[in-house]
């Protein structure tokens, strides 16, 4: 990792505000937000973090091309209950990635399970929404010991849970990077590409936040972020390959888990969501009239759900 990088995140991240006070109930007093950057394998790794450290932990995986940005809204009403960290990969959000870094899912589940060491977390729930899927089900079937609960939004595991579009996409992009593929890369990291995920099954696209997908373009605009974008698309049929030793994880361990799902997820369709069900016959699913980013429109259903679950698994503060 070039010092120059690691040197210019930190300042990058020390000069960003704290999120704009939430307070997770009426008369609870709001949580504060913090934004920090740490290195980790030589990499600066931003995250969010909020609650008692002496919480039990809740860890935050981001999707594509996302990063805890995402969670602005959901950390505020789980910080009261929870430990709760959101972290942003390498080359998303405000961890800056250094040229020619170019990981694939494995390699950077690594690093979040590296990050998750150098914070002291050791037993934590897992939120997991796309690309947090095959980065969290890596290192909770690694460490099952580690993962108190899962709780999994619009993050597949199952064959069913491929739309015919991103098995498509998938088929077309494991040759890697020419010049067909690129045009195909080029058109999903579109800032056009990006407001459709944002936006498509949702009910009122008209009333989103308009600064998720243009926050998520800027980034893109950096080449090295755009490179390890491009390089996670072109690895992605690495994760189903996965499908069958995640399936195991969840058969062998049984953690305790909620799948909230979007039910009109261009990618990831609801039989994804209830596939689950075959494998972890205890789990809660519940399936919302939202898009892929089901957080956009269902925040307050979704933390309601999480909250709901953790009292009835006895974890967090009540």
């Amino acid at each position: 990792m070039n010092i120059a990088h690691l040197t210019a995140a930190i300042a990058t991240a020390t000069a960003l505000q704290a999120f704009p006070a939430h307070a997770a109930s009426a008369g609870n007093a709001a949580p504060t937000i913090g934004q920090h950057v740490i290195d980790v394998d030589g990499l600066p790794i931003a995250y969010r973090e909020a609650g008692d450290p002496s919480l039990p932990a809740i860890v935050l995986l981001h999707g594509f091309p996302s990063s805890s940005y995402m969670y602005r809204n959901l950390i505020p009403q789980l910080a009261q209950r929870f430990h709760v960290i959101a972290p942003d990969y390498p080359g998303s959000g405000d961890s800056v990635a250094p040229q020619g870094y170019t990981p694939t899912f494995e390699q950077l589940s690594v690093v979040m399970e590296h990050f998750l060491a150098k914070k002291g977390v050791q037993r934590y729930t897992l939120y997991v929404q796309d690309f947090g899927g095959p980065v969290g089900f890596r290192i909770a079937a690694r460490h099952p010991e580690q993962v108190s609960a899962l709780v999994i939004q619009n993050a597949n595991a199952y064959d069913e849970g491929l739309s015919d579009k991103i098995a498509s996409n998938i088929r077309t992009l494991k040759v890697g990077i020419n010049a067909e593929t690129d045009v195909v890369l080029e058109h999903i990291l579109s800032p056009d590409g990006v407001k459709f995920m944002y936006r498509h099954g949702t009910r009122q696209p008209e009333q989103l936040d308009a600064s998720t997908w243009t926050q998520d373009s800027a980034v893109l605009r950096q080449p090295s972020a755009k490179a390890v974008q491009k390089g996670l698309l072109v690895d992605y049929h690495s994760n189903v390959a996965q499908y069958g030793a995640w399936q195991q994880y969840f058969r062998t361990a049984q953690p305790p888990a909620l799948i909230v799902w979007g039910k009109n997820d261009p990618l990831f369709t609801a039989a994804g969501a209830q596939a689950f069900a075959r494998d972890l016959p205890n789990a809660e699913v519940k399936l919302l009239d939202t898009g892929h980013f089901a957080l956009e429109e269902e925040n307050d259903a979704i933390a309601g759900s999480i909250l709901a679950f953790a009292d009835r698994i006895g974890l967090g503060r009540k």
